[in-house]
């Protein structure tokens, strides 16, 4: 089958088109005939080795942690699932796959694909979405009557975590650049520009009951971000630490997201009965990858980009 696999760390010249053998499932998993798979910002942190002691992977690696497409052989023991089924999956950090014309997931990991969207765009969803759901829902855990500052709002993890507040009562104020302006809007959300940090938590409305934030800041700019938490409040960010205080009793936690097909079949209802809505930015094929890894770094990828497989 074709797969585009990487043998050592490196830049984006790693990456290449194998012709490799079909993966077979063991007992508990599902073989999978992928239709697409996304790139998100990890898959070039994991590529370039600055992960490799904290998410160890073994060699050559097959990137992309999403995959949508359908089921085409089970192993022994799964039940629940049927050849020719359409299905979504996130794998773990440390295993890959979606870059490939089969994957081998857990079946514990694989949940229906969404029937309200096309089964390719259905592969932007499990890792931007579960860690949406971590942020909002298991850290954060905001609820109806809060007040919520979403900062990054507009990209694929802050623009579900925007939805999900506003759909738990929150009152959103979402943070980021004008284009992302009417699209955030659309979600119920007040919408202001780009953070200034040094303005304090007045200029924006604040002090907030939960701060999100998903802009990787150095560790000072951080920390600015922590007055605009309310006493007894909580900061969640997926892009660095920002510290509590002990003395408003603000609390602060960080996403590291990890696979759930229960979790992710949530976000699936929550898709088919229009509460969420993805945004994608582009869809490109799988002989793009390496390019769309070269745009990633470069900081000229749109947003959310697809990979199509198949």
């Amino acid at each position: 089958m074709k797969a585009i696999r990487y043998h050592e760390f490196g830049s984006t010249e790693v990456l290449r088109q194998e012709e490799v053998d079909q993966p077979v499932p063991g007992a508990g998993e599902v073989l999978v005939k992928v239709a697409a798979t996304s790139f998100n910002p990890v898959d070039d942190h994991i590529r370039l080795g600055v992960l490799a002691e904290m998410i160890p992977t073994a060699l050559p690696i097959t990137p992309g942690l999403d995959i949508s497409g359908t089921v085409a052989e089970l192993g022994d023991g799964v039940n629940g699932l049927q050849v020719g089924d359409p299905v979504i999956a996130m794998f773990p950090l440390d295993q890959h796959g979606g870059a490939a014309e089969y994957a081998v997931v857990a079946a514990g990991l694989v949940t229906a694909a969404p029937r309200s969207i096309t089964l390719t765009d259905a592969a932007s969803l499990p890792l931007t979405g579960l860690a949406a759901r971590q942020a909002a829902v298991e850290l954060a855990g905001i609820k109806a009557g809060q007040t919520v500052l979403v900062n990054g709002a507009g990209g694929a993890v802050g623009s579900l975590v925007v939805q999900l507040a506003v759909e738990a009562g929150a009152t959103v104020t979402a943070v980021d650049g004008p284009q992302h302006a009417d699209r955030l809007t659309g979600y119920g959300a007040k919408v202001l520009g780009p953070l200034h940090l040094d303005a304090g938590p007045a200029a924006v409305g604040g002090p907030f009951d939960v701060v999100v934030n998903h802009v990787r800041l150095g560790a000072e700019d951080l920390a600015k971000l922590t007055p605009y938490v309310a006493d007894g409040g909580i900061v969640v960010s997926s892009a660095g630490p920002v510290p509590g205080d002990e003395t408003r009793a603000v609390r602060t936690a960080g996403v590291w997201v990890r696979p759930d097909g229960s979790h992710l079949a949530e976000l699936v209802s929550r898709i088919d009965s229009g509460v969420l809505e993805l945004h994608i930015a582009d869809r490109r094929p799988l002989a793009e990858l390496q390019a769309v890894h070269q745009d990633a770094g470069n900081g000229k990828l749109l947003g959310k980009t697809v990979i199509v497989v198949a």
